[in-house]
């Protein structure tokens, strides 16, 4: 789900931006960083990129569905109106 890759990028750049004292116990801290990371990441409640792609379409076709669904209601009610109009000029 969260990409390793992306995770280690962000540890170096936490990792470079220490002071040149702090850089000696820098493999420590980058590997803490990488568990604070991991570890806040897993709390939110994320989707990957594909899962993100598939609810799009599963949404795209959905509202297409609703907007003919719309209009089938919109031709029905108009059919069912000049319907009783017919029938009230009887």
């Amino acid at each position: 789900m969260i990409n390793p890759k992306k995770l280690e990028e962000i540890a170096k750049q936490v990792s470079e931006a220490l002071p040149p004292g702090v850089k000696t116990i820098g493999e420590e801290a980058e590997r803490k960083v990488k568990q604070v990371l991991q570890s806040q990441l897993n709390k939110l409640d994320l989707v990957n990129r594909e899962e993100f792609e598939v609810q799009t379409q599963v949404l795209l076709r959905t509202r297409e569905k609703l907007m003919a669904m719309e209009q089938k209601i919109a031709d029905l009610e108009a059919k069912l109106d000049q319907d009783n109009n017919d029938i009230a000029e009887k």
